[in-house]
């Protein structure tokens, strides 16, 4: 079961990696979609401790050639699910995470001040985990008891609202049986 705090926005089962790249969302807005990501860092590569580092600011260029590229970058996100299962917090719910960048969902912009960012440890062309999937619907079933501008909150792909950027989560991720699994006909 996953149990949410809805004074402080935090999940108790998750492991708390509190983010700095986040900030208040603006008045009168509320989650009302949930986003759904893959990242992998280094690229294709899986476990390890650089998400939680880039998502705190704490990343060395040193440690791979890629970081070099992405350590000025300031983002988050509300949620990790690694691919062994782990439930890992950077941003309270209540906040707004950077994680979706320059966006657009059904005309309306700027989806970080209105959406929760689940990631999910992967790339596009790997399979995700079964754990991953198990995860993502009790995480999402909890947000929706607990969040009612949720109840019946769209889930896209990161692909979905930045199609020209982003590809994630990507061909890997089964939509079909995400769907089934969360009981739902059509998530977007």
């Amino acid at each position: 079961m996953i149990r949410i705090d809805t004074e402080t926005g935090l999940i108790r089962e998750a492991r708390q990696v509190p983010s700095p790249n986040c900030d208040e969302r603006p008045p009168g807005c509320e989650p009302e979609l949930i986003i759904i990501h893959g990242i992998s860092l280094p690229p294709g590569e899986f476990g390890g401790q650089w998400i939680d580092r880039f998502f705190t600011n704490c990343l060395d260029p040193a440690d791979h050639p890629y970081f070099r590229e992405i350590v000025e970058l300031r983002v988050s996100s509300h949620l990790l699910i690694r691919r062994d299962g782990e439930l890992v917090q950077y941003v309270p719910l209540w906040k707004r995470a950077w994680h979706a960048g320059v966006s657009c969902y059904q005309d309306r912009d700027h989806c970080n001040d209105f959406s929760i960012g689940i990631e999910l440890e992967g790339v596009d062309t790997i399979a995700y985990a079964d754990e991953q999937y198990d995860l993502l619907c009790l995480t999402i079933a909890a947000l929706q008891r607990a969040i009612p501008s949720l109840a019946n909150a769209p889930i896209v792909g990161h692909e979905d609202i930045a199609p020209d950027r982003k590809t994630d989560p990507g061909p890997a991720f089964d939509w079909e049986r995400f769907r089934a699994k969360i009981g739902v006909g059509d998530v977007d």
